[in-house]
């Protein structure tokens, strides 16, 4: 009998034990709180100096996403691997992320963004300054693929940029060329 009780004894202290750390496991969790979605770690990058951080939020033209991430006006001349060079009137540089947001590639054109001024008129990149810089001027951005570089304009020095305007390729089945999303820069 002394035999039979002891496994009795441990059976029923390990339902006991079970039952009570499965009461308080703490608060159930609701069918309704959404799990937040995973996100890369890309890690901060040091402003370079002079330049202005942009917190405008993103835009999307056609298939393409636009971020602006810096700004600096006011240079008179730039440096690039083999050579200086001097501004016709002031170079203006903005730092941007581009990201393609469809499935299958798209061309992304320098070109065609536009530094727009206080007064409306507006200005093409340089593209001295681009290839002094080493600054992409066309390229194929590849299915969700982001991409993050300088655009270089000389505009001239009593002008007073106010933001730049994005274009992109229309999706398909889009009637007639882009009117450009702007993205204010002060």
């Amino acid at each position: 009998m002394r035999f039979v009780r002891a496994p009795l004894v441990l059976l029923g202290l390990t339902v006991v034990a079970t039952l009570s750390t499965g009461c308080s496991s703490g608060p159930a969790k609701s069918a309704a709180t959404p799990t937040p979605a995973a996100t890369y770690m890309i890690p901060a990058q040091t402003v370079r100096p002079d330049e202005t951080v942009i917190k405008a939020a993103p835009v999307v033209d056609g298939q393409m996403r636009f971020r602006v991430l810096g700004f600096h006006d006011g240079m008179p001349s730039m440096f690039g691997s083999h050579a200086e060079w001097n501004a016709k009137g002031q170079y203006v540089r903005v730092r941007v992320l581009i990201e393609s947001t469809d499935r299958t590639n798209q061309k992304f054109d320098a070109k065609q963004q536009l530094l727009v001024a206080s007064d409306g008129r507006t200005f093409g990149i340089d593209t001295f300054a681009q290839a002094i810089k080493r600054q992409p001027d066309e390229l194929p951005v590849g299915s969700f693929v982001r991409m993050e570089f300088d655009l270089w304009y000389d505009v001239p020095k009593d002008v007073r940029v106010t933001k730049i305007r994005f274009f992109a390729d229309p999706p398909l089945g889009a009637v007639g060329p882009s009117k450009g999303v702007d993205v204010p820069l002060r």
